[in-house]
């Protein structure tokens, strides 16, 4: 609670026109502090779109208006090369702590909200896979023929 206490202040503090008046980009997922939207003027929301597969997220490369019910921190350290041990032991602590807490409640209705909503709209998923294939690609070492030849295999990926 200490933690959200002050962000929530530095929030007020640089959201106030008088004191500070900075445009600032916060990061957090935190519900009390998203909700500041609707009580500051001047703070925003947005989030980076991302597409959930079981206990994989592709961040989509997208920013959107609002905030987000969820934290992404273990697969930002995934990404940032955490070994795979700390890694599993932090989503072993998370699935404890949620549990134990109200974030678990909102977790266990978005799972429950995915199942009955049915299948996940996996063509955005794959989109967002043949982006990042495209992105491995260095095209100052791609023949035509290479090029043509990987696009066939991404459009057939796609489909």
């Amino acid at each position: 609670m200490i933690g959200l206490s002050i962000a929530w202040a530095v929030v007020e503090y640089i959201a106030n026109k008088e004191k500070c008046g900075a445009k600032t980009l916060f990061a957090t997922h935190y519900h009390e502090l998203t909700e500041l939207e609707n009580q500051i003027e001047g703070v925003k929301n947005y989030s980076i779109a991302v597409k959930e597969k079981g206990e994989d997220v592709i961040f989509l490369r997208k920013i959107v208006p609002g905030g987000t019910d969820e934290s992404y921190g273990v697969h930002v350290a995934k990404l940032a090369g955490v070994p795979n041990e700390v890694v599993k032991r932090s989503n072993e602590i998370l699935r404890s702590l949620e549990r134990k807490s109200i974030l678990g409640k909102k977790r266990e209705e978005k799972e429950n909200k995915k199942i009955a909503a049915g299948q996940l709209d996996m063509y955005n998923y794959k989109l967002a896979e043949a982006a990042h294939e495209i992105d491995k690609i260095n095209l100052n070492e791609l023949t035509p023929i290479d090029a043509l030849n990987i696009l066939v295999k991404i459009k057939d990926k796609i489909k």
